[in-house]
């Protein structure tokens, strides 16, 4: 089997599991965002 089937899986693998830990930053910030405006309205 040629090696370049399991280099483009490794990226592949890296490319998803980058997105996947991006979005899941993006959500998380979005949410701390809206924690913190609620609590900034308090006041």
């Amino acid at each position: 089997m040629n090696q370049w089937a399991f280099v483009i899986a490794a990226y592949a693998v890296t490319a998803v599991g980058t997105a996947i830990v991006t979005i899941a930053s993006w959500r998380a910030m979005r949410s701390a965002e809206r924690q913190a405006e609620r609590l900034s309205d308090r006041t």
